[in-house]
């Protein structure tokens, strides 16, 4: 979107790899790999348009060192990727990443829920969001990507363990007043056909939390035509028909301008209430 004027700017994600707790790197589960020395340049390149985001495995041996590293030069937010980086968040090993990360004024932007796009196999429950409450009691500020708005885990809070969808368990702790200024959802792939429903829905009714969503593409994920449906959307009253005509056209000239106008225009079904633009702007409690 380099071609539009007054337009804001992209934070591209760096990509650890998958460690072991003992501090080995693990390449059988490291899918792909995304040095935080190459956002940064990719940032200095164009400046203009991206802002760098660094990755950190907190298994890495070097980890807080590399975040000193990084957020000496500027690096404001932390991506992982639970389920593909072998993180366990809830991991007392990750105490003192959780310290130097509240020490240097760190966001922690952690997938939350099912992990479709990259390899997790039997490491989905490292996406169970109840187990960020360890970086948020540290005082971390932490954003859940996507809502957690996909595939089940254990309630890990209840007597019997019971599957739960990760999006309630989500919503528990955005629900959780000790966490109002801490945690934050974030809204990328929610409108893709096999996550727009209930999250989707209930994001878009719950004005009180919308000063706390961010709002992000999950780039390249728009541009893989097979996942964006704007017929189910149109279907469950998200859209009307002719915003739908415009939508498509949009998506065929630009994927991630698409995804940005969709989200801007989409309603809750039988009202005419959305998402406020607040979502699309630097949230002033994130600095983000």
């Amino acid at each position: 979107m380099a071609n539009i004027t007054d337009h804001g700017k992209h934070r591209i994600l760096g990509f650890d790899k998958n460690y072991s707790r003992d501090g080995s790197v693990n390449l059988d589960k490291t899918e792909f790999y995304v040095p935080n020395e190459y956002v940064f340049k990719i940032a200095e390149q164009h400046p203009d348009l991206f802002l760098p985001n660094i990755s950190v495995n907190p298994y890495r041996p070097d980890a807080i060192s590399e975040l000193e590293r990084w957020a000496n030069r500027g690096a404001r937010v932390v991506k992982w990727l639970p389920n593909a980086m072998g993180i366990d968040p809830s991991d007392p090993h990750c105490d003192e990443f959780y310290r130097k990360m509240k020490d240097l004024d760190l966001v922690l932007l952690s997938h939350g829920g099912e992990e479709k796009a990259v390899e997790a196999k039997e490491d989905q429950k490292l996406g169970n969001p109840l187990l960020l409450r360890r970086p948020l009691e540290y005082g971390v500020k932490v954003i859940v990507a996507h809502c957690a708005g996909l595939g089940q885990n254990e309630d890990l809070e209840s007597s019997n363990k019971t599957q739960t969808d990760n999006f309630d368990l989500f919503m528990r702790l955005m629900d959780d007043k000790q966490y109002e200024g801490l945690l934050f959802g974030e809204i990328s792939a929610m409108t893709q056909f096999n996550r727009a429903g209930k999250p989707l829905t209930t994001i878009l009714a719950r004005e009180d939390l919308h000063e706390r969503l961010v709002n992000g593409s999950d780039y390249p994920l728009p541009a893989v035509n097979i996942l964006i449906r704007t017929t189910n959307l149109l279907k469950h009253g998200y859209i009307t028909a002719g915003g739908r005509y415009m939508l498509n056209e949009i998506y065929h000239y630009n994927p991630l301008l698409f995804d940005f106008v969709l989200k801007r225009t989409l309603k809750l079904p039988g009202t005419n209430k959305r998402l406020p633009p607040s979502v699309f702007m630097v949230n002033a409690q994130l600095g983000v």
